[in-house]
């Protein structure tokens, strides 16, 4: 629609606006000013007699009282004489016994007979006076009504943003109580489902208008008080008088004596059955009616959805911290002639579990099974295959310990595995067999699966590369396995490592490769390092080359020779000291430390 639509428009009341009409402006500025022509005087009555106005006047919403110069009551309107019905005619009017009807300046708001009036003082001529009284009752009640109302609503909102926050049951549930007081009451107590026999609870309680102060403890499922058992059932107790007795027998209410007190309990909802109970408890000078106990129960419903969410926070963090607990490397078995020295770090530092593995177990015949592995992906499905993984080796290792056999049979329960749940995953491995010598060293056979070759390092501080080859477990059904046997004479140290090692990007533009160089040079030169602090210094020196930047895990696994005598330490502070051994002069900044500080 256009301007020119709506000039030509038909205004609706049976005129028809045509285009062509000449139209005569309203208003124009050329035309001369012509005042309005005045408004006729005012009629007199046109009924016969004048109304009964003492009868207009009774319906009228104020009453008045005229009172002469003298202060006597001369007009009484029926209004003001059921609102005030101390005040008759003929009298003064501060006999009447109203203070508020003497007060000279302004409006007074005063309680009168359990009414709310609100009186003005108007002067009138001859210095008479007259007072309009209204009654203001119901407009003051809705006015409280609304005040108390968003009251709540600022409380309730307040207390859902709080209650929001914390994801710790115990945070929670102080939160909680910490809330309720004072507005709920003086004494708050929260009582959470019992869990394993034991109740847990918390309460908030302001003696003598202090902060609040909030305590906490323990009760036995058998000692909680029945009007509780009632709660934990979904049920509120509606026998008042002996939940206050309860309470006070169970030390939940300081400060405050049984025949003086009102209190209320609400279940908190939660997931089927109530996640808890509060219990509030105030003087009963401000006993608690219907608009209160709503409150509450607005209250522990938002309190049982933040308390509920806190709960299954922490079932969910527990069943994460047993797994993965179940999922890191376990630290290798202590074996004769062998220390070994481990580093872990996974690419996602927040899990703490990834895809890469080590461990050892002992055999039968003395000798003891070890392997490092990666398998593919990360985070939490890499860890999950590495644990099946973890199982497969710990039952297989029982029935067969030749490190190119039992590889096979691995990779044979892997493709079962993998097959059946369509997961088609694989992983590299290095898995061997070390036995302690006569003379103190160590013999080891390791068997080979698509995984990065160890090295060797040397007694004379040279690094050998170990030709050991493989094909990828858990892809095809009949793998080629490589296998080679090493022999390490005492202070030798055979080094195990993941991709994520030689993987690590860094350098100045951050996407140049570590590289086995990097990691040759790294451990050339160390012979005389136990097994512990060598692992560390691969792993620092990896770090500092990754500089923070994202990475894949990184695993490490050394084993030094040490002889019959030596002892299989894992940490620092408790490798023995190497008899005549002397230091080892440590270049500037390359991140080594002495082992013995």
């Amino acid at each position: 629609m256009t301007a020119a639509d709506v000039r030509d428009w038909d205004p609706g009341d049976g005129r028809i606006s045509t285009p062509s009409a000449a139209r005569t402006p309203a208003w124009s500025a050329d035309a001369p000013h012509r005042p309005a022509p005045p408004l006729p005087p005012l009629d007199p009555d046109h009924a016969a007699t004048g109304p009964d106005w003492s009868e207009v006047v009774e319906h009228f919403r104020e009453g008045y009282v005229v009172c002469d110069a003298d202060g006597v009551v001369r007009h009484l309107s029926p209004v003001a004489e059921r609102l005030l019905p101390e005040v008759t005619l003929g009298q003064v009017l501060a006999a009447a016994g109203v203070a508020a009807l003497t007060v000279a300046d302004g409006p007074v708001e005063f309680t009168h007979h359990g009414r709310r009036l609100r009186v003005r003082r108007v002067p009138l001529s001859a210095n008479r006076c007259c007072q309009y009284v209204e009654d203001a009752t119901e407009s003051v009640s809705r006015a409280d009504a609304l005040l108390a109302e968003r009251a709540r609503s600022a409380f309730l909102a307040t207390a859902g943003e709080k209650l929001g926050n914390p994801l710790h049951p115990d945070r929670a549930a102080a939160a909680t109580v910490r809330l309720a007081v004072p507005t709920l009451g003086d004494v708050a107590v929260l009582v959470l489902a019992p869990r394993a026999g034991r109740v847990r609870w918390w309460r908030a309680a302001r003696v003598d208008e202090d902060v609040p102060s909030v305590d906490s403890g323990v009760l036995g499922a058998s000692d909680l008080p029945p009007a509780i058992d009632e709660g934990l059932d979904g049920v509120e107790p509606h026998a008042v008088d002996w939940l206050v007795e309860q309470a006070a027998e169970a030390g939940w209410l300081p400060g405050l004596a049984v025949p003086d007190v009102c209190a209320r309990l609400v279940p908190l909802p939660g997931r089927g059955t109530p996640t808890g109970v509060l219990l509030v408890a105030r003087r009963a000078t401000r006993p608690y009616d219907e608009s209160d106990v709503d409150l509450v129960r607005a209250f522990a419903s938002r309190a049982g959805a933040a308390l509920t969410s806190a709960l299954l926070y922490r079932d969910q963090a527990e069943v994460a911290d047993t797994l993965q607990a179940s999922l890191l490397p376990v630290e290798p078995i202590e074996a004769t002639g062998v220390q070994w020295g481990t580093a872990y770090r996974p690419a996602q530092a927040g899990l703490r579990i990834g895809g890469d593995f080590y461990g050892a177990h002992r055999l039968p015949d003395g000798g003891c099974l070890f392997y490092l592995g990666d398998v593919s992906g990360k985070g939490v499905e890499a860890a999950v295959f590495t644990g099946q993984l973890r199982q497969c080796l710990q039952a297989l290792h029982r029935v067969e310990f030749q490190p190119a056999r039992l590889l096979r049979l691995l990779n044979d329960a892997l493709l079962e595995t993998t097959l059946a749940n369509g997961q088609g995953r694989f992983a590299t491995m290095v898995l061997g067999v070390v036995r302690p010598q006569r003379d103190g060293g160590l013999s080891l056979t390791m068997a080979g699966g698509g995984h990065l070759p160890p090295l060797v390092l040397r007694a004379s501080g040279e690094v050998e590369p170990v030709a050991l080859s493989g094909m990828l477990i858990g892809v095809v059904p009949d793998p080629r396995v490589g296998e080679v046997t090493v022999r390490l004479a005492p202070g030798e140290t055979c080094l195990l490592y993941s991709d994520g090692v030689t993987e690590a990007r860094g350098g100045r533009r951050g996407d140049e490769l570590f590289g086995v160089d990097r990691l040759v040079h790294t451990i050339s030169g160390c012979h005389r390092m136990p097994a512990p602090a060598l692992a560390e210094r691969i792993e620092q020196v990896t770090g500092d080359w990754l500089a923070h930047r994202d990475h894949d895990d990184i695993a490490v696994l050394a084993m030094r020779a040490v002889g019959a005598a030596g002892r299989g330490s894992r940490h620092l502070h408790v490798v023995p000291d190497l008899a005549g051994a002397a230091p080892v002069p440590q270049p500037v900044g390359s991140g080594h430390r002495d082992p013995r500080t």
